[in-house]
């Protein structure tokens, strides 16, 4: 450049400076003050002097007071003449200057407490660029993620006239990644407001605007016209905005959303006071926006129902047009093959037969690819992209009649995590794609087959991963007050939804309508009325301790636990809660204060205690009909430090080839060898009486030939921790068993025990043991010196007596002696991609 142009152009920003400088009431000299500081000119290079900041637009708004941005040093340009480039420099910032004016400061996260590694992949230009929807696919789309225009006002007032700043949508803006992370209240609306432009191939067509969900009230304009509303936070929702679009230029979104977050309204874990089990809430958009175009006839949606005995997909393609005209035709594939195909009218159900079918397991996740196409005559008018896999859920008796979960009619024993689908840097949305792919991928990696959705609805692409990769689902309704008609009625019609929405995917084969009475509501009805919407599933009509006897499955929470509840008839027994094994790792928390239902004192004693939980669980399933445990949890989440691997997903904080073992029943070294068997380990045989015996019931010698005979545990069904093959329901039992022993050393045996309450042991007619109270789970005690010196090679004589008030009962006595453990486990497992 000229040196006069130079020079004019550089008045002129001056000049422009100083008007807007008045304006905002920014002192000139200290703007060029700050500027001089910052800009050397040192080996012929423009540099920036270190820990220096150059005033953003934040700096020059009246009164906001939100600090300093770093100026982006990737705007200069090093060309040319030194002095010139030094010059041209300082154009340059004052030209930044006035656009930070204009324009909002550039995007990056906000300072959240912890972020996981896929953060720094997050920028405007790539929030979440893949097709949302992978069970509905159109080529032809336009994702309308990235920086939106934002602002938070009272929630009664009008449009704002100018807007807060951006925010990096679909990111709540709750989040570190929205670039916010400011709280929304139930006082306050949060706008969103950007502009796009209609790609000129869509001419003649009709544009659709997709939300994948927004959370709560979301009301949307097209270009000033109001296009509609929708209530909810799991859902998607579309609207056609064909008739508000201009086809010229640059059109306008404007969305506004309320969200009371602890109003009557279906929310799962959110919570404006965030602590304990509740966490940091998610309002507004949280999901994918996108663009497509569609003909005027079109198909509206896909309905995929595998049928495996039949050997077919039940398959119903909607259509916006009930001409008789309009027909459906469906093609399946399988490796680039045709395995089968279906034609006939639109809005009905159809039956496309597949030919030796391939089942899908989550050992083997084998899923069809689909084409479907709306035709009027010959002429196609619409067409789209799927997937299926044939697979097939049901109750089933297993050789000893006990009742069993069973895929493609095989039982299989699942193993999964409460999974609740927190984010450290985008609370309810994953930072990536990837992200969002890693957490199963762990899952797989670590041995289980199985996560429980707990209380929230993902995005379909993380279905779409369970679908592909093999893991089962058990999807929780998400759970609210349900206190008033209007919000049971909102709460029916979001679980309508939810069955509507995701029940394409093949993962899932439960669904779970209530947890833990948590706003729970005619539960008979509503689980009848759930399994009408989805017979091919089955229901959990309430996960915890609220059972109905409804539904498909009877399922207890136990913490640390496991115990299971007793199988019926026409249910399986699952375990739906367990473990919450607590441990922090430095570096790797939320906060400084966390928690753990049982906390651990390092990894060491986190993988043993976990493989002691895990044994139980099989023993569980082998000796008392468990069809499914469910542990607490896939991660750390914000202050709840039960997570298997740490929040930001860096750390796996057990011995994961330790923890893969336990999790596929593979029998560990034990740190125990049982000497005197009890119910957890086998089927002991006892003599019991309920009548206070007369004499000396508990030494060798007595005559006990009137008492009754029976499997070890003793007690009463639903009793924390217990294993009951012999019902004990008395105020009173008495217990005798001989055992015989060999020649070995006992000086370090004990009591394997559980009581509820009261229990008094004998070892060869000497108090060996006694304890008060009651207890959830078995645990190990000492023998009493005099006692253990009784044990001799040849028979022994064991004796119980237990006293029960109230509540549940239960008894069981083994003996244990500690043998040489396995290898400890290392110090943690990193964890990358």
């Amino acid at each position: 450049m000229p040196r006069d142009n130079f020079k004019a152009a550089t008045m002129i920003d001056i000049m422009r400076l100083k008007t807007f400088g008045t304006s905002a009431g920014v002192r000139i000299p200290r703007i060029f003050a700050r500027i001089a500081s910052n800009v050397r000119l040192q080996d012929n290079r423009t540099v920036f002097l270190p820990r220096t900041k150059i005033p953003t637009r934040r700096d020059f708004r009246r009164g906001e007071g939100r600090g300093e941005g770093s100026f982006p040093r990737d705007r200069f340009v090093e060309r040319g003449n030194p002095v010139v480039r030094g010059l041209w420099s300082v154009v340059l910032l004052i030209s930044s200057l006035l656009s930070a004016a204009a324009e909002p400061a550039p995007w990056h996260p906000a300072a959240a407490p912890l972020l996981t590694r896929w953060s720094a992949a997050v920028s405007p230009t790539n929030a979440l660029p893949e097709y949302p929807r992978p069970q509905f696919i159109r080529p032809d789309w336009l994702n309308l993620n990235g920086l939106w225009n934002y602002a938070i006002t009272p929630a009664q007032a009008a449009t704002p006239s100018r807007f807060d700043g951006q925010i990096l949508v679909p990111f709540p803006v709750e989040s570190a990644l929205s670039g916010v992370m400011r709280r929304l209240d139930e006082k306050s609306a949060l706008w969103y407001q950007r502009r796009f432009a209609v790609p000129t191939a869509w001419a003649g067509k009709h544009v659709r605007l997709h939300f994948g969900a927004s959370d709560w009230q979301t009301r949307v304009w097209v270009n000033g016209k109001e296009i509609g509303q929708h209530r909810g936070g799991y859902d998607g929702f579309t609207f056609d905005i064909t008739s508000s679009l201009k086809r010229a230029g640059e059109e306008e979104l404007l969305v506004a959303v309320t969200d009371a977050t602890e109003g009557d309204q279906p929310r799962g874990k959110q919570s404006r006071k965030p602590e304990g089990i509740f966490y940091t809430p998610t309002s507004g958009l949280w999901q994918t926006v996108w663009l497509e175009p569609v003909p005027e006839v079109c198909i509206d949606d896909l309905r995929l129902i595998p049928d495996l005995d039949a050997h077919t997909l039940r398959l119903r393609i909607a259509a916006n047009s009930l001409s008789d005209s309009v027909r459906v035709e469906a093609v399946a594939s399988a490796g680039g093959k045709d395995v089968g195909q279906i034609s006939g009218p639109a809005n009905t159900e159809l039956r496309l037969d597949i030919a030796s079918p391939h089942p899908w397991t989550p050992d083997d996740p084998f899923l069809y690819d689909l084409r479907v196409q709306l035709k009027d005559g010959e002429r196609v008018l619409d067409k789209a992209g799927s997937y299926f896999a044939l697979r097939k859920v049901a109750l089933r008796k297993d050789a000893e009649g006990v009742t069993r979960i069973a895929l493609n009619d095989q039982f299989l024993f699942q193993i999964g995590t409460l999974d609740q689908g927190f984010w450290p840097d985008g609370i309810y949305t994953a930072p990536t794609d990837d992200a969002l792919r890693y957490d199963i991928e762990f899952l797989k990696d670590a041995g289980y087959n199985l996560a429980r959705k707990h209380v929230k609805v993902e995005p379909d692409r993380w279905y779409y991963w369970c679908d592909k990769l093999g893991l089962l689902v058990w999807q929780d309704m998400p759970s609210g007050n349900n206190s008033t008609p209007e919000s049971r009625t909102q709460f029916e019609t979001e679980l309508q939804q939810l069955v509507r929405g995701r029940g394409n995917h093949p993962s899932i084969i439960v669904w779970v309508l209530f947890n833990e009475g948590w706003g729970q509501y005619e539960t008979e009805r509503l689980a009848s009325w759930l399994k009408e919407l989805d017979p091919s599933r089955l229901v959990d009509n309430a996960s915890g301790w609220t059972d109905k006897r409804v539904g498909d499955l009877i399922d207890t929470h136990s913490y640390p636990g496991p115990e299971s509840p007793q199988p019926e008839n026409d249910r399986g027994a699952v375990l739906g809660e367990f473990g919450g094994l607590g441990l922090g790792v430095d570096d790797h928390t939320w906060s400084k204060r966390f928690w753990g239902y049982q906390a651990m004192a390092d990894r060491a004693a986190l993988t043993a205690r976990y493989e002691s939980l895990l044994a139980r669980v099989w023993t569980l399933r082998d000796s008392y009909g468990l069809s499914a445990a469910v542990y607490t949890q896939t991660t750390d989440v914000e202050t709840e430090c039960n997570g298997l691997m740490t929040y930001d997903r860096a750390l796996c904080k057990l011995d994961l080839t330790r923890m893969r073992a336990a999790n596929r029943g593979e029998k560990q070294p034990s740190h125990l060898r049982q000497l005197v068997s009890d119910a957890l380990c086998g089927r002991p045989t006892w003599s019991y009486t309920f009548e206070r015996p007369e004499g000396d019931w508990f030494k060798p010698g007595f005559k006990a030939a009137t008492w009754k005979q029976g499997p070890a545990g003793f007690g009463t069904q639903r009793t924390p921790g217990a294993l009951v093959r012999t019902v004990w329901d008395t105020p009173d039992i008495w217990l005798r068993r001989e055992f015989t022993l060999n020649q070995e050393d006992l000086t370090e045996a004990r009591f394997q025990i559980h009581h509820d309450e009261d229990i008094e042991i004998y070892l060869n007619g000497i108090l060996a043991a006694s304890a008060t109270g009651f207890v959830k789970e078995y645990y190990e005690t000492g023998i009493a010196t005099d006692a253990a010196a009784t044990l001799k090679p040849g028979p022994n004589l064991l004796a119980v007596h237990c006293h029960q008030t109230s509540g549940g009962q239960y008894v069981d006595v083994g003996i244990v002696v500690p043998q040489p453990n396995a290898a400890q486990p290392n110090a943690g497992t990193a964890l990358q991609r």
